[in-house]
């Protein structure tokens, strides 16, 4: 008989300063047998399903709900969830289940719950039927895991790199070990480690330390220690203001105890001594653009972490539009996403102008809207395909992107891609669909913190990361937390550090 397997997954990344809540509107569901659908769109879903069908697995599908990084989940989202995914669960639990397998994030926050994923696992192990059954899935690199989760699971395996290129890869591994663990009978544990810090995202790059030696030693790990089945180092999420928002291990392991203990000592210690290495700072972009000149050989990449659309922030700063205009800078290109400047366009002829107000609005800190009279030079639907079909961007939607509408203006010498939906820049076909080659261009403003590098390190000639005004600023001491549990470095002194293990 086919190992029958339960499946949902509910992902967002929660940025808890931002003041605009998510709703469960915001959310791209997809219910019951459409789910199988997903087959083949290079998401983590489409990973488990396909290594589903190759051990032959018969897959319950029950509710995939995921979301653009953004606000607070508003509080109703997650009975929203439960709602559809309880009377899908239920009457498979009755008829029995082999496992279950979960797609998360781990860094999903509301105002009255602070770790949704623990509460749903803690719901779900609660059904009838699901106590026992041995609970797999995958996570984001980024997520704020708790020891809460790891007490409800068995197998929650992280993503290894950041840009995520690994991310359906490593659902397909956590099947692996699900399929490891329905075969041999060997049922492993989660095992946990909190360490105090908090790395704002440009630290957690794979592509250098800290996480390029703690990935190393990760997969040192794995290969000599077998009672390890999987090593995650979880980087955290620091624009979510919950207890256990920071560095986080996880050993999913068999046997005694005291090897995974022994194990996620030894990274919490590297991790410690790496500390420096993950916090950053970068100067202002009028002082970059000034020592570069306004038309430097390109392209020439001005990355903006403040607002990063990877990390929830809108994607509507005005901070580096500002400085091209300021430095009269020639073929340089920024996307801002406006949707009220798109519909102010859409009367207007191809070739025509217009003024139009743009960017500044979603964000208190921005200096506001910058008016402009601007060329026309095409509008679109905004819909596209992934170039690259391993991009970041797969891991959050698939490779059938939509900006909604959009417009492409010119003012001076800049051109200003404009969106209705706040779209990552994670893969070059955002700009390729609207008739825009980005190689042409001498400087291009990119509103990401690591994920770009995967679609923009090829083609650039140079790389700044420039400060700006925004949400997401790499400046931790700016922000106003409440719940995060203290001390942790860089926010606080620390002599020794302490380590939580669960």
């Amino acid at each position: 008989m086919k190992p029958r397997i339960l499946f949902g997954g509910l992902f967002h990344e929660t940025h808890t300063f931002l003041p605009v809540p998510t709703r469960w509107e915001d959310f791209a569901v997809t219910l019951g047998a459409d789910i199988l659908g997903k087959l083949g769109d290079e998401s983590p879903t489409a990973g488990f399903l396909e290594e589903a069908r190759r051990l032959g697995w018969e897959v319950i599908p029950t509710v995939d709900a995921r979301a653009m990084p953004s606000g607070p989940l508003a509080d109703d989202v997650l009975e929203r969830f439960w709602a559809e995914f309880e009377p899908r669960a239920r009457p498979a639990l009755a008829a029995g289940v082999d496992a279950i397998f979960v797609v998360l994030h781990g860094a999903m926050a509301s105002p009255s719950v602070e770790d949704p994923e623990g509460e749903l696992l803690a719901r779900l192990r609660a059904l009838p039927g699901a106590a026992r059954v041995p609970l797999f899935g995958v996570l984001d690199l980024h997520g704020n895991i708790t020891a809460r989760v790891c007490a409800h699971a068995q197998g929650l395996v992280a993503y290894r790199r950041n840009p995520h290129t690994d991310a359906k890869a490593t659902a397909a591994r956590a099947a692996g070990l699900l399929h490891r663990c329905l075969t041999t009978g060997r049922v492993p544990r989660m095992h946990w480690c909190r360490v105090p810090l908090l790395w704002a995202p440009p630290g957690t790059g794979t592509h250098s330390d800290p996480m390029r030696a703690l990935t190393r030693l990760a997969a040192e790990i794995e290969a000599a220690v077998p009672e390890v089945w999987a090593f995650n180092v979880m980087a955290g999420f620091s624009f979510a203001d919950t207890a256990e928002s920071g560095v986080t291990l996880a050993a999913i392991a068999d046997g005694d105890p005291a090897v995974a203990r022994r194990e996620l000592e030894r990274g919490a210690r590297l991790a410690w001594e790496l500390r420096d290495q993950g916090v950053v700072n970068y100067p202002a972009v009028d002082a970059v653009l000034a020592k570069l000149g306004p038309a430097p050989a390109g392209p020439v990449l001005l990355v903006e972490p403040a607002d990063n659309i990877g990390g929830g922030a809108p994607g509507d700063g005005t901070g580096i539009l500002r400085a091209l205009l300021a430095h009269r800078v020639q073929r340089g290109l920024v996307a801002i996403n406006d949707p009220a400047a798109v519909q102010r366009l859409a009367t207007i002829p191809v070739g025509g102008t217009a003024r139009v107000a743009i960017g500044g609005r979603a964000w208190a800190g921005d200096a506001g809207p910058v008016d402009l009279e601007v060329t026309l030079v095409s509008r679109s639907d905004g819909r596209f395909d992934l170039e690259d079909v391993h991009s970041h961007m797969a891991s959050m939607s698939g490779t059938h992107i939509e900006m909604g509408p959009c417009a492409v203006v010119r003012h001076a010498g800049v051109t200003i891609l404009l969106t209705s939906r706040k779209t990552p820049p994670f893969d070059l076909g955002q700009y390729r669909s609207q008739g825009i080659e980005p190689r042409d261009f001498a400087l291009i403003g990119v509103k990401a913190a690591v994920a770009h590098r995967q679609a923009y390190d090829p083609i650039a000639r140079a790389e700044y990361f420039v400060d700006t005004p925004g949400p997401c600023s790499s400046n931790l001491q700016a922000f106003p937390y409440r719940r995060l549990r203290r001390p942790v470095y860089p926010l606080d002194p620390i002599a020794e550090p302490k380590f939580i293990f669960s």
